[in-house]
């Protein structure tokens, strides 16, 4: 259990080092603004997954992202060609997720909001 509460504690002050992020704090927002607007509309607990799976994977990657960029930073603090793929393809990935996840969004999102505004139309 001790070991286990440890690693709590190490997740956690790596949440804490992702906050400044300007990039991380993004998706934070629009995560925080999508959950609200979820329980506005009622999603089923199939539509709940998908979203917070979308969430917690866009997240993550960011997560990852920021890792990688650190870690090349680190070995390689001037300009290197390959440091710049490995920087950009990781940017790419989380793109490639927030754009999925967003398109996700939309399908689960998109036809509640329409129900709601055509029937609440005076």
């Amino acid at each position: 259990m001790k070991r286990f509460l440890k690693s709590v504690r190490f997740a956690i002050q790596g949440l804490q080092y992702m906050l400044p992020e300007p990039n991380f704090r993004i998706h934070l927002v629009v995560a925080i603004g999508v959950i609200t607007l979820s329980f506005w509309l009622g999603l089923s607990a199939t539509e709940w997954m998908i979203i917070i799976g979308c969430i917690a994977t866009t997240m993550g990657a960011e997560m990852f992202n920021t890792a990688i960029e650190q870690l090349c930073n680190l070995s390689e603090p001037n300009l290197h060609p390959v440091i710049k793929k490995v920087k950009d393809t990781s940017a790419a990935a989380v793109f490639t997720l927030a754009l999925a996840a967003a398109i996700c969004g939309f399908v689960v999102l998109l036809p509640k909001i329409i129900f709601i505004i055509q029937h609440h139309q005076p």
